[in-house]
């Protein structure tokens, strides 16, 4: 096989290594809806620090969102230096209180994450610029539609595997437009009735 491959993945470890097994020269790269996800959490937490800080919320907002510029364009070692060049600057507040604590780790899990993962972190907006995928998050919205319609936890149906099988492969035909084709070449070797594919929509 000499397709070429890009395996798009959220950074896990365990994921990584199986994709390097399967194909150790495909091209591997960092979703980026999950490092956007992760500095909107870290936005959302800034706007959640304490009134005496209220000042510094839109600096700190606007820091991250300069590390979310760095990292789409691939300047990953800026963005890094800015983080930890913003993280130095919690250590100079006395007696922090709780959310800084927590917005300081949450930094620090944020730049772990990044570096250990800069391998993988593209240039997003060249990608983009020539029409290649830079996240999975339609993937990901496509699943949840197969996937959610009857395998929601508020269903009080349980599924077999088997049946969740079969379910997904009926809503991906329905939703990329094949199943009228397999319905109507189903039907003439059953000779169903024509009005059978619409009862099974």
């Amino acid at each position: 096989m000499n397709q070429e491959v890009t395996f798009m993945s959220d950074g896990a470890c365990n994921l990584r290594d199986l994709q390097r097994y399967m194909r150790p020269n495909a091209e591997h790269v960092l979703d980026y809806f999950h490092i956007s996800m992760r500095i909107t959490v870290l936005q959302q937490m800034a706007r959640g620090l304490p009134a005496q800080l209220g000042a510094a919320v839109p600096a700190v907002i606007a820091v991250l969102e300069s590390v979310r510029r760095h990292i789409w364009h691939g300047n990953v070692d800026r963005a890094l230096a800015l983080v930890e060049d913003f993280g130095d600057g919690f250590d100079l507040i006395r007696d922090p209180p709780p959310e800084v604590r927590k917005l300081r780790r949450y930094l620090e899990e944020f730049s772990r994450y990044v570096d250990n993962n800069t391998d993988l972190i593209p240039n997003y907006a060249e990608r983009h610029r020539y029409g290649e995928v830079v996240s999975t998050a339609f993937v990901e919205s496509t699943v949840n539609q197969v996937v959610a319609k009857r395998f929601a936890k508020k269903q009080q149906m349980q599924w077999t595997p088997r049946g969740v099988h079969l379910l997904i492969q009926l809503r991906t035909r329905v939703l990329d437009g094949t199943l009228d084709t397999d319905f109507k070449r189903w039907r003439e070797q059953r000779h169903l009735p024509k009005n059978a594919l619409k009862l099974a929509a």
